[in-house]
């Protein structure tokens, strides 16, 4: 039967090689509450040892998007899994849980088992990051849906946080302070529109370009952050009024999540350190300042909503667990996104 499904192009025989080849980056994951290990129906995990008061699960789900296309390219697949992780992480983070357990899936046009290791490698990466359990998954070989050389990733997180100290914004006041961290470049959203530029200016993936010391194509795979370790390090000792993460639609779209709809924020865009990927699209491509910042995350991947009070020691904070930081602007008692220089 294996035989007629290989002459349909799905090779059972490659995945379970892939699920061999893996299973040493899964095992890196893994914590107390893990119940099993991979190869079961379902993944578990066990609650019972947690004190929360009122815990509350708090789940997250995402993918890596049109990015993926400049691994192909590349042929470099061990980054894109961090990517997934992050942008899964980020979401509960900004929420004020912390990660327990995550689960992916990747669907490809052929399973090749070096390559599926490699994307679960960096999966396993940000999972170590996020001090999260990778506890199961799914690779779907998908014949005639995607290329021979082509994937596609999701996943999903879940997490918990304590009722009373979840972060919903609704403490929010004018006068408080909005703390930028630095993003470690583009992270994975705004690709459609960097590919396109790529196209158009004729830039090639794999030259080395000014002022970058690594191949254009290295640098804009660079993966995102995660702030799993940032944010706890504040909350042991800061009271976090709002949070944001800054991904598709840039600060137009994502900071006024952080506030009630009465408020808004008035944000100094020259306050933080612009990274040299961004200076290099608005070089080449002619891009305005102005329009990056509704798409892209501009050198800030997270911001942080704290008492005025409070601001210098959270940045303080930050810079200790090795983060970039700065105050970025201020909460207004007018509704939406203010820019000034």
């Amino acid at each position: 039967m294996s035989e007629l499904y290989k002459q349909a192009g799905v090779d059972v025989e490659a995945g379970y090689r892939a699920v061999d080849l893996m299973k040493k980056h899964i095992n890196r994951t893994n914590r107390p509450e893990v119940i099993g290990g991979v190869g079961a129906f379902a993944g578990l995990f066990d609650l019972s040892s947690f004190s929360y008061k009122e815990p509350v699960l708090v789940s997250g789900t995402d993918g890596v998007g049109t990015k993926l296309k400049l691994a192909f390219d590349m042929d470099q697949h061990d980054t894109v899994g961090i990517d997934l992780v992050a942008m899964c992480v980020n979401d509960i983070i900004a929420q004020g849980a912390q990660a327990l357990f995550f689960l992916d899936y990747i669907a490809c046009g052929k399973n090749g088992p070096e390559k599926i290791e490699q994307i679960v490698k960096g999966i396993a990466d940000g999972c170590v990051e996020a001090g999260a359990a990778l506890i199961g998954g799914e690779t779907a070989e998908m014949p005639g849906m995607y290329g021979a050389d082509e994937y596609d990733l999701a996943g999903f997180v879940v997490g918990i946080g304590e009722k009373a100290k979840l972060i919903s914004g609704a403490d929010v006041k004018a006068g408080d302070a909005i703390i930028g961290i630095a993003s470690s470049g583009l992270h994975s959203n705004g690709f459609s529109l960097v590919r396109r530029l790529i196209d158009q200016h004729d830039l090639s993936l794999n030259e080395v370009y000014a002022p970058f010391d690594r191949p254009l194509g290295e640098i804009l795979l660079e993966p995102t952050k995660i702030y799993a370790k940032a944010v706890r390090a504040i909350q042991e000792k800061i009271y976090i009024h709002g949070i944001s993460h800054i991904t598709g639609g840039g600060f137009h779209e994502n900071l006024p999540r952080a506030v009630p709809e009465h408020l808004g924020m008035r944000i100094q865009t020259d306050s933080w350190e612009l990274p040299a990927v961004y200076e290099f699209l608005m070089e080449k491509a002619q891009l305005v300042f102005e329009d990056m910042l509704g798409v892209f995350n501009t050198g800030i991947g997270m911001a942080l909503i704290v008492s005025r009070d409070d601001a210098e020691q959270t940045i303080s904070i930050l810079q200790e667990v090795g983060e970039s930081a700065w105050i970025i602007g201020e909460v207004t008692d007018k509704s939406g996104v203010e820019f000034s220089a």
